[in-house]
């Protein structure tokens, strides 16, 4: 059995490979990057909301490619039915007998674009296999490969045709990102490298399934002080507290932000978690599970400002 420091060396290497293989073809966004790799190496799910053209589907593609997983994506359209996503069991004339025939979400990586133009109904179809890593068709229970990723994307403008999406499929997310605009030199930058050829083209996978998984089980070795895990469940019950929330989070949430906090301190090269991990996660692991009064979403307020906020009051532990 590996000790903690092999482990949080072998983080290191192939997280290594993974970023600036991803970085031949998204111009910046290192801390993007990053923190699509504790979604990574939790085994968590990724909810990217941002403009049209920022990024978000190529980046995806990128992380997938540089793995060697299978990928599938779901363009998700409002008459996109659950079996659509599942797959279905359908009766074999030749063999007399129901035969399952299994849907896109039977993969590794998961890209599904535009997650907010299918209907609740559809969107439902993602909650067992995001929480439960399983997919159950009349009655019978299939088990999905691991790893297993959903990448989801959305635009938050474009309002017409789209379906918010329920609080319980939110919290299924380990993290909600923002892609953001490149600066001008990333931008220039993003122009001659795409003006030729589509570097997606050539990206091949430098890191395996089995090493993912041996990545995975060295996060969940980083230490984790007793005043840090207390200081993680604080700032989560903070967010309950708050006088702008009409909902804080949930325990899963502390569960997110304890293990993303493990995650990116393996990713620094630490096998323990500091305090400053746990303030650096806290906004992408805790703001889309939060729900803000009326009175605060008319006043301007976000979820993330108040989360930022919660950070910034609560004691930090100094053991």
């Amino acid at each position: 059995m590996q000790n903690r420091a092999e482990g949080v060396t072998i983080v290191r290497d192939i997280s290594g490979r993974i970023q600036r293989q991803i970085g031949q073809v998204i111009v910046g966004k290192v801390d993007v990057i990053e923190l699509f790799l504790v979604a990574l190496l939790c085994e968590g799910h990724v909810l990217l909301e941002d403009v049209p053209g920022t990024g978000k589907t190529t980046l995806a593609r990128s992380l997938a490619q540089s793995l060697n997983c299978e990928f599938k994506r779901i363009q998700f359209t409002p008459d996109l039915l659950p079996t659509d996503v599942t797959g279905l069991s359908y009766f074999n004339q030749k063999l007399a007998d129901f035969v399952f025939r299994p849907g896109p979400l039977f993969g590794q990586i998961i890209l599904a674009d535009e997650i907010n133009r299918a209907t609740p109904r559809t969107q439902s179809a993602l909650l067992e296999a995001m929480q439960e890593r399983t997919v159950t068709i009349d009655g019978e229970t299939h088990v999905l490969p691991r790893p297993f990723l959903v990448v989801a994307t959305q635009n938050p403008i474009e309002l017409e045709g789209t379906f918010p999406l329920p609080e319980a499929q939110l919290d299924r997310f380990l993290l909600k990102l923002d892609m953001g605009y490149p600066s001008a030199a990333e931008e220039d930058a993003i122009v001659l490298r795409h003006s030729q050829t589509n570097p997606l083209l050539d990206l091949g996978s430098v890191a395996s399934a089995e090493e993912i998984r041996a990545m995975q089980a060295a996060v969940k070795q980083v230490q984790v002080a007793d005043v840090v895990r207390q200081y993680v469940i604080s700032i989560v019950r903070a967010t309950r507290e708050a006088d702008e929330m009409e909902l804080g989070a949930s325990p899963r949430g502390s569960l997110a932000l304890y293990q993303t906090s493990q995650a990116y301190a393996a990713l620094q090269g630490r096998n323990w978690v500091l305090p400053d991990d746990v303030k650096r996660m806290a906004v992408p692991a805790l703001s889309h599970r939060l729900i803000l009064q009326p009175e605060a979403r008319l006043r301007g307020r976000s979820a993330s400002r108040v989360v930022q906020r919660i950070v910034e009051q609560v004691p930090v532990p100094v053991e």
